[in-house]
């Protein structure tokens, strides 16, 4: 290790090193190589961190709401400067192509900072008519310092969801980076702090148990947020239930796509190509995985889509030309691995295409995974329920819409759907029946700024890329009531 390679973490405006003086090594997904070394943060680094945005809350919250959002205009239009450096910092650790997802994800921070630093006059309370000798009125006041935790897939854009409208609300974040993709995040905090004032945002590197855990744990922490797997959203809902504090989660999903027989057509492949998050490695909690196809068109559909991914690039996710990266690191390797393994051995599917890595050449070199599709599957399978987070897409036969509606729906996930058919009025009846808290009609398309996204059920609580969701999970709501008739 030497100084080139070892980045620190930001506390209270400094870049510093852990406490316990021990750090992350962090891997380069498309090479299996060792690249650069984070802090390992401990619950020490946890305590300085919240007591430096305690202290800054205390100014931030009271200054004037427009003059925060310009703050946060002026971070969007210093990363944008700086985009491609951050474009090759994402594809890098995630092993995510540049050119079709570390730009774009890039390119959409600077977007989230800019679109939230245009809601601070939005930060409005209402009045209430209760009477001529009465004035009643609300406010929006922020809840005051944020724990907030992010996962691995799209890092930077996940980070700078909790920070742009938690800032903007008037609070202070103490933000945990993904222990496998740090770099990113901790690149764009780094331009924040030539604008924040001290403390205000607090960026940790190191374990969930270590560093995670102390801050959705503290009894100094205001509010929880957090994006990543059910399993663990659950462990942050009851650190959060114990103190009775509020939360956000965006959680796993296993979302269905649901292609009509009218829907046989090269732009309704590209769109389940596009749903499915095929140029992320499906590392997405919005792939469309669960594929109901009508069986009128079934198998002419599967071809179609076979010979649409056999025409992608898999490789080095800094080339160009790629279109699919790496899975991040070994362990999700070895479990996509296992899921396609066990669609091998099982009699009841067929492999459509794709199939184990391979073990020799390129693609072995890092953790480089084929797209996968099953067809001729049950729903109840364990490949069509469980969230695989790899390119793994089950590709189910449907005639009936109430039976496909059903198998939609019989799920404890609820994120997102995808719906394919020329006939809209069949296709808003179907999204009105689905329950997934995000559903597209004849696109699959990714979130953007100023719509609410979030999912029902068990893939989560709360929305988030809108001014609804900035106003429901950063700020609380204070009724004041004056009696204007004096005595």
């Amino acid at each position: 290790m030497n100084s080139e390679n070892y980045y620190k973490m930001i506390i209270d405006g400094e870049l510093v090193e852990s406490e316990s003086k021990k750090y992350i090594s962090i891997e380069e997904p498309s090479t299996k190589k060792h690249f650069a070394y984070v802090p390992r943060g401990n619950y020490k680094d946890v305590e300085k961190a919240i007591i430096s945005s305690s202290k800054a809350f205390i100014d931030w919250s009271h200054i004037i709401p427009r003059n925060r959002g310009k703050l946060l205009a002026q971070i969007a239009d210093e990363i944008e400067k700086n985009v491609e450096e951050l474009s090759t910092i994402i594809a890098k650790e995630t092993g995510n192509a540049i050119r079709t997802q570390a730009r774009p994800e890039a390119n959409l921070v600077v977007d989230i900072f800019r679109y939230f630093g245009g809601l601070g006059g939005e930060l409005k309370g209402e009045t209430i008519p209760l009477g001529e000798n009465n004035l009643c009125y609300t406010r929006r006041e922020p809840i005051g310092v944020v724990g907030a935790i992010i996962p691995w897939n799209a890092p930077v854009m996940l980070g700078a969801l909790k920070i742009a409208p938690a800032l903007c609300a008037g609070n202070t974040i103490v933000l945990k980076a993904a222990e496998d993709a740090p770099l990113g995040i901790l690149f764009i905090s780094k331009i924040c702090q030539k604008f924040l004032p001290k403390g205000v945002l607090n960026l940790l590197t190191g374990t969930g148990p270590e560093c995670g855990a102390p801050i959705a744990q503290s009894e100094k922490i205001n509010k929880l947020s957090f994006t990543g797997s059910t399993e663990v959203g659950k462990i942050i809902m009851k650190a959060a239930s114990e103190r009775i504090i509020p939360v956000s989660l965006e959680l796993g999903g296993k979302s269905p796509s649901i292609v009509f027989s009218d829907a046989n057509e090269d732009w309704v492949v590209d769109g389940i190509i596009a749903a499915m998050r095929f140029t992320r490695q499906s590392q997405s909690c919005t792939a469309g995985s669960r594929l109901f196809i009508h069986e009128d068109i079934f198998d002419e559909f599967l071809e179609k889509l076979k010979f649409k991914l056999s025409k992608l690039k898999i490789g080095n996710p800094l080339d160009e030309e790629t279109d699919i990266g790496t899975i991040i690191n070994k362990k999700q390797y070895d479990k996509v691995c296992s899921y396609i393994k066990e669609g091998l051995e099982n009699d009841n599917s067929t492999l459509i295409c794709g199939g184990l890595p391979p073990l020799e050449g390129d693609l072995s070199k890092g953790y480089f995974t084929l797209p996968t599709i099953f067809s001729n599957s049950s729903n109840n399978w364990r490949l069509a329920k469980e969230e695989i987070f790899g390119p793994v897409l089950v590709a189910i036969k449907w005639k009936n819409e109430e039976d496909v509606i059903s198998m939609a729906n019989e799920s404890h996930y609820g994120l997102a759907a995808y719906i394919w058919t020329k006939n809209l009025t069949k296709g808003i009846d179907m999204a009105n029946k689905i329950e997934s808290g995000w559903i597209q009609i004849n696109q699959g398309l990714g979130q953007v700024p100023g719509h609410s996204y979030g999912g029902f059920k068990q893939s989560g609580l709360g929305k988030e890329f809108s001014l609804e969701g900035m106003l429901d999970s950063y700020t609380q709501k204070k009724n004041i009531t004056i009696n204007l008739k004096l005595s």
